[in-house]
């Protein structure tokens, strides 16, 4: 714990993230719960797992000086704007919020918290908890432009998620599918596409050559 709440403190106290203050408050806030959840989630299985709760608080406040720093604005002001509150099947719970409409299409929502943070001996654990480092991805930007990045299809985009670039990178075929070509040309782990690209990537259709 005292590790984690380090990257998001400075002499003792919380303090804001200069380099993610370039990227849009949905990648910002977006951001942050998947740090928070990683670690959270990956530590439930503790008996004392809800000291995490400390970790998520200076994370929060971290989280609104990031918000403040880019804004040029007070702590106050960035909770009274991102406050909310949301019912999760856990309850409810206080969460900084940042929604963006979309014209005849569900809102693009990021949150930071509403995650139970107790302990629970029934969790799957798969992962392990990584720092996540920016990477000017601007995720809203991708989502709202709604066009597949593999044919150009317009409508219902979806995000394909790899977890390491590198082993698409080494895979032994000659000629790889024109999506894993795509993401390495992008340097990125994930990539905007249309429902029926989604699917043959899945199904291994796609150029019909599956990557595992």
């Amino acid at each position: 714990m005292r590790k984690k709440m380090s990257e998001y403190m400075t002499n003792g106290k919380a303090v804001h993230r200069r380099e993610r203050t370039i990227n849009t408050d949905y990648d910002i806030i977006s951001q942050y719960q998947s740090e928070l959840r990683g670690f959270v989630q990956y530590y439930l299985h503790a008996y004392n797992a809800h000291q995490m709760h400390d970790v998520k608080r200076i994370m929060e406040f971290s989280l609104a000086k990031t918000l403040a720093n880019k804004y040029r604005t007070t702590m106050n002001k960035i909770f009274k704007k991102y406050k909310t509150t949301v019912e999760t099947e856990n309850g409810e719970y206080k969460v900084l919020q940042v929604k963006i409409e979309r014209d005849g299409k569900t809102p693009l929502v990021a949150q930071f918290g509403g995650i139970k943070i107790a302990y629970d001996k029934s969790t799957m654990i798969n992962d392990t908890p990584k720092r996540i480092f920016n990477t000017k991805s601007q995720l809203i930007d991708r989502l709202t432009r709604n066009l597949c990045e593999l044919c150009g299809a317009a409508g219902d985009i979806e995000m394909h998620h790899v977890r390491k670039l590198k082993n698409l990178r080494k895979n032994g075929r000659n000629e790889k599918p024109e999506w894993v070509k795509r993401m390495i040309a992008m340097n990125r782990k994930s990539l905007a596409v249309c429902d029926n690209c989604h699917h043959k990537i899945h199904s291994g259709e796609y150029d019909k050559k599956k990557v595992h």
